[in-house]
């Protein structure tokens, strides 16, 4: 069996987190969605056949997006609001702790974008009423019951052995709708000036944070996942996010992970933009937490300049893992050559994806690796 390329191997040091967690390398799977779950979010066979024996060798897994609350849900995702999804949680955990990695639960509400055929009789709800969504503006009593919702989940993640929370503020869902001028138009306590369209995003740090504390579980890791900027004239911008990355600075976070398309996007206002986000992120932050850096990094050259490039303490890996199940081994048995970039359609059984991933891959969207046969219909440029 050949060695591994010595290039690769800054790839593979320890990172010790401010909890006194050590992750064993540097390389985290990305929260993968494969739209497909059970009717109460439970796992099919169809994703225990995707996620068993697919990530050997990362040091953390970040599990799919995973609902908070009955009327957040926007698609086939796990759920975390009821004592009945703990054995799905405790799965999932389990599945990840057999492949050697630590195993955080994303939590999230769809907010505006949650589909009402799914919100079991919930209203669609969303900082502001939003018609073109069908969406009714959450009361005061409603944001605080947010809040509690995450705490909910967060025990119920906790008790499953997860070791730890990502707090999904990215993407466009709940907890971004609160920060963003987009579709935040509150003037109450939740909305109006920049700083308290942060208190949603920021009581929700701090009663997850609470959770840990009041079980005496300073290991139990917290993360929080953002996008840096938006279309839109109210749309989010390089200087909200600074705003809002100096304030989750203040809060006992283990991590931040920011959500990209491409590592090496540059800025599109109220920054240099002529620098990548990724830079400008990472020389704000100023090494006080590690950065999870990610966007179409492939193979394993992908990955080393991305690390070479000093702006990411952690790289997550998205596409390369869904074509990739022994992506760790081929790179540490030096067969970084073997690293497939394209979906093949004459093999498509090999990479166990269920049925909407092929339907999705068919069709040609970017939130997937492209085929080799078909060429991508269709580009996201919000992120």
């Amino acid at each position: 069996m050949s060695e591994m390329n010595p290039k690769y191997a800054p790839l593979f040091e320890p990172l010790e987190l401010n909890n006194g967690v050590t992750l064993k390398n540097r390389l985290v799977v990305a929260p993968l969605t494969i739209y497909d779950a059970g009717a109460d979010g439970e796992l099919t066979d169809a994703a225990r056949r995707f996620w068993n024996d697919r990530f050997e060798g990362f040091s953390l897994f970040i599990m799919p997006l995973t609902n908070v609350a009955p009327g957040g849900i926007g698609f086939e995702s796990p759920n975390a609001f009821d004592s009945r999804h703990l054995a799905t949680l405790k799965e999932y955990a389990d599945i990840a702790h057999a492949q050697g990695a630590l195993a955080v639960v994303q939590l999230a509400h769809s907010g505006l974008h949650a589909r009402r055929e799914m919100t079991q009789g919930h209203d669609v709800v969303s900082p502001t009423t939003a018609p073109f969504a069908g969406s009714r503006g959450m009361t005061e009593a409603e944001v605080r019951g947010l809040v509690d919702a995450y705490v909910r989940a967060a025990e119920l993640s906790l008790e499953a052995g997860l070791d730890g929370v990502e707090i999904h503020g990215a993407n466009g869902w709940l907890v971004q709708q609160f920060f963003s001028g987009n579709t935040n138009l509150r003037t109450d306590d939740w909305g109006g000036s920049r700083e308290k369209r942060m208190a949603l995003p920021l009581a929700v740090v701090d009663a997850v944070d609470a959770v840990r504390r009041r079980h005496d579980r300073p290991d139990f890791i917290l993360g929080y996942r953002f996008s840096p900027e938006e279309p839109g004239e109210r749309g989010l911008t390089m200087a909200d996010t600074f705003a809002l990355v100096d304030a989750l600075l203040e809060k006992p976070l283990q991590y931040l992970h920011v959500s990209l398309w491409d590592f090496y996007k540059k800025a599109r206002r109220d920054a240099d933009t002529s620098l990548t986000r990724m830079q400008l992120l990472h020389e704000r932050i100023g090494g006080r937490l590690p950065l999870i850096g990610v966007g179409n990094l492939y193979t394993a050259d992908d990955m080393i300049r991305a690390w070479d490039t000093g702006w990411a303490e952690l790289l997550a890996i998205g596409k390369s893992v869904l074509l990739n199940p022994h992506l760790i081994e081929l790179i540490r048995t030096g067969r970084e050559d073997e690293i497939e970039t394209t979906f093949d359609w004459d093999k498509a059984d090999s990479y166990r994806y269920t049925q909407a991933m092929l339907e999705g891959t068919r069709m040609g969207t970017d939130f997937y690796p492209r085929s080799k046969q078909f060429s991508p219909r269709y580009r996201s440029e919000d992120y």
